[in-house]
């Protein structure tokens, strides 16, 4: 049987998990940021400190000495954390690249519009050289009248 567009579909069963890959890379983002912290440091600290404490000082050992159990839940934390690292700096490479091709946008625009306001520039002081300066004006007044008196005088 056919798809029919004017009815929903009908749900099935998945086999995949759904989940929302934007969602899941913030929380991505947010696990890697506080990994990179000096409070998860002290809490890791603190966390390990009281588990050896725990198994030496007490008469519960659930984890005794070589601790293999520790090293367990810290290799799991570890294999967990690097690929989300991953995942985050990866998304902050994706969001400079943008920034980097937005901000080129705007350095060409910037130096179309400088090139241009320089060109502008450039026409006004060639316009500007073929006006006649009031300098310019008085002495060939100047000189004018100078002729004129030297023609009267003649």
């Amino acid at each position: 049987m056919t798809d029919r567009l004017d009815q929903p579909r009908e749900l099935g069963i998945r086999l995949r998990p759904h989940y929302d890959p934007e969602a899941f890379g913030r929380l991505a983002e947010r696990i890697a940021r506080f990994i990179g912290t000096a409070r998860f440091l002290v809490y890791m600290t603190v966390f390990v400190t009281v588990w050896v404490l725990w198994n030496v000082l007490t008469p519960l050992k659930f984890d005794p000495y070589p601790y293999i159990f520790l090293t367990l839940m810290l290799s799991l934390q570890a294999s967990y954390a690097a690929p989300l690292i991953l995942l985050a700096q990866n998304r902050q490479d994706d969001r400079d690249r943008v920034q980097y091709e937005q901000d080129r946008l705007a350095a060409d625009r910037n130096q179309a519009e400088i090139e241009y306001l320089t060109r502008e520039i450039a026409g006004l002081r060639i316009a500007l050289g073929e006006v006649a300066t009031r300098d310019y004006l008085r002495a060939e007044l100047q000189r004018l009248g100078e002729q004129l008196s030297s023609s009267e005088r003649r």
